[in-house]
């Protein structure tokens, strides 16, 4: 399954191939794959994970998602594909399709109730992970959106060593984004030599409905200092909105009237980062 010459990462990979744990199917055609992170879970990760896809949508490319939040599949209610079964051959699972055309696999798709839990341990979670990637029919996509699960668990590690991503984008919250929490993820990407392309926070600051004075939140000056230290970039702040934090219940294009240019600057500096 290694196909060095189909895999998103061939360009400039400087991997020993007999010991290289990526994996890739060679009916598929990925180009490039963004894994959404962040330390923990309540951030709004799957939110912008969809929100990015649809973006990159917007704008001409092919799109997929990979749902890889497993005890907690919430990108399928965020693309309003709630209830939708995944069909397929006796060897490769097909992708359910949004009415725009973006192709998503979630485990949603492959149990009876969405409400029931998932006890599995952690190898039989990062086993259905890796099946997402080699035993989907993704086909050509520009783009593969992952919505990683929070923290830094055995799924984010197997994602990191069997699938190619090319990049990761980060999201954290302001209060949070100084914290141990985030500065663990960071450097678990960057020992797996994965490239950060930079952090989303969300949740930033407030609108005035009186007067339009945006308010921060929390103090700037520890986060600005963070950044720097850290060598990362802030792809963009997001203001707290209640068409992000409940996109399932809003139509995207709610969303996408109020956030459309900060969402136009950071996916166009995350395609602009892939290309280098």
């Amino acid at each position: 399954m290694g196909e060095c010459s189909i895999c998103p990462l061939s360009k400039g990979c400087s991997k020993d191939k007999e010991n290289c744990m990526v994996k890739n199917n060679p009916l598929n055609n990925v180009k490039k794959i963004i894994a959404v992170m962040s330390g923990k879970g309540g951030v709004g990760k799957s939110s912008i994970s969809v929100l990015i896809a649809k973006h990159l949508k917007q704008l001409g490319y092919n799109v997929g998602i990979l749902d890889a939040d497993i005890t907690g599949p919430s990108v399928p209610r965020l693309l309003g594909l709630r209830g939708k079964r995944a069909g397929g051959t006796e060897e490769m699972m097909l992708p359910i399709k949004t009415f725009d055309g973006i192709k998503v696999m979630s485990l949603n798709f492959l149990i009876e109730n969405e409400d029931d839990p998932v006890i599995w341990r952690g190898p039989m979670i990062s086993g259905v992970v890796e099946q997402f990637w080699t035993d989907v029919l993704w086909g050509d996509l520009d783009y593969l959106v992952i919505d990683m699960p929070p923290g830094t668990g055995d799924v984010a590690l197997t994602l990191m060593q069997s699938v190619p991503i090319n990049g990761i984008v980060m999201v954290s919250v302001p209060q949070d984004l100084v914290s141990m929490i985030v500065s663990k993820a960071i450097n678990m990407a960057r020992k797996m030599n994965i490239n950060i392309l930079g952090v989303i926070e969300n949740m930033s600051y407030i609108i005035c409905p009186d007067c339009g004075k945006k308010i921060k939140l929390f103090n700037g000056e520890n986060i600005d200092k963070f950044l720097k230290e850290m060598n990362l970039k802030l792809l963009g702040e997001l203001p707290m909105l209640s068409s992000i934090s409940n996109l399932s219940e809003y139509s995207y294009e709610s969303v996408n009237e109020s956030l459309e240019w900060i969402f136009d600057l950071i996916v166009k500096n995350i395609i602009k980062d892939l290309e280098v």
